[in-house]
C-alpha cells in the first residue's frame, strides 16, 4: 500500500471544508491546529484556502488520559489561542485520527476556553481504528493499516512515512 500525497489531500479538504462551512452558513470560523502535526496541516489548509484567518494552537499533552502513563513531553508548549473560543464556530485540525483519544483530549481543553457554537474536525488521515465515537467531518483520505503499523507526519513540508510499531 503507498500512502497518498498530501499536497493532493490538502487541496480536495480545502473544496470540501469551505463546501462543508457554507453548507451549515458558517462564515468566520476560527481555526485550530492540533500541535504539530494539526498545525502544519492546518495552515497548508489556510494557505490553499487563501485565508489569512489567525490560527489557534492547541497542545493537548496535559488533557491525555494517558498522561500519568507516559509523563511530560520535552516538546510541550502553551496552547495560543488569539480568539474567544465562547460562541464561536471552531474548526479543529489533526494529521492522524487513530484512536481518537487526542480529539477528545483537545474538545476537553477546549471547553476549558468556553463553551464553541460549534466544532467541525477535519484530519489529514483517518486510520479506521477508533476507539471512541469521533469521526471526522473532513478526511483527506481513510487507511486500513495492519496492526504493527502506524502513519507519521513530518513537517511543516507535509511528508507522510509508515512507521512499523511493536506488537
Amino acid at each position: 500500500m503507498s500512502l497518498p500525497n498530501p499536497a493532493e489531500l490538502i487541496s480536495q479538504m480545502a473544496i470540501r471544508l469551505t463546501e462543508h462551512l457554507h453548507h451549515r452558513s458558517i462564515s468566520e470560523p476560527r481555526y485550530i491546529g492540533i500541535r504539530t502535526g494539526g498545525v502544519w496541516v492546518a495552515q497548508a489548509l489556510l494557505d490553499e484556502m487563501g485565508s489569512d484567518s489567525p490560527l489557534g494552537t492547541l497542545d493537548v499533552s496535559f488533557y491525555r488520559d494517558d498522561f500519568s502513563q507516559n509523563g511530560l513531553h520535552p516538546q510541550v508548549r502553551p496552547s495560543a489561542l488569539p480568539f474567544e473560543i465562547e460562541g464561536q464556530h471552531l474548526v479543529l485540525i489533526d494529521d492522524v485520527l487513530m484512536s481518537g483519544r487526542t480529539i477528545r483530549a483537545a474538545l476537553n481543553e477546549l471547553f476549558d476556553y468556553g463553551r464553541p457554537a460549534s466544532v467541525t474536525l477535519v484530519c489529514l488521515l483517518d486510520l479506521d481504528a477508533g476507539e471512541l465515537p469521533i469521526r471526522p467531518n473532513v478526511v483527506g483520505a481513510t487507511l486500513a493499516l495492519a496492526a504493527n503499523q502506524r502513519v507519521k507526519l513530518s513537517g511543516p513540508e507535509l511528508k507522510l512515512e509508515f512507521q512499523d510499531v511493536a506488537p
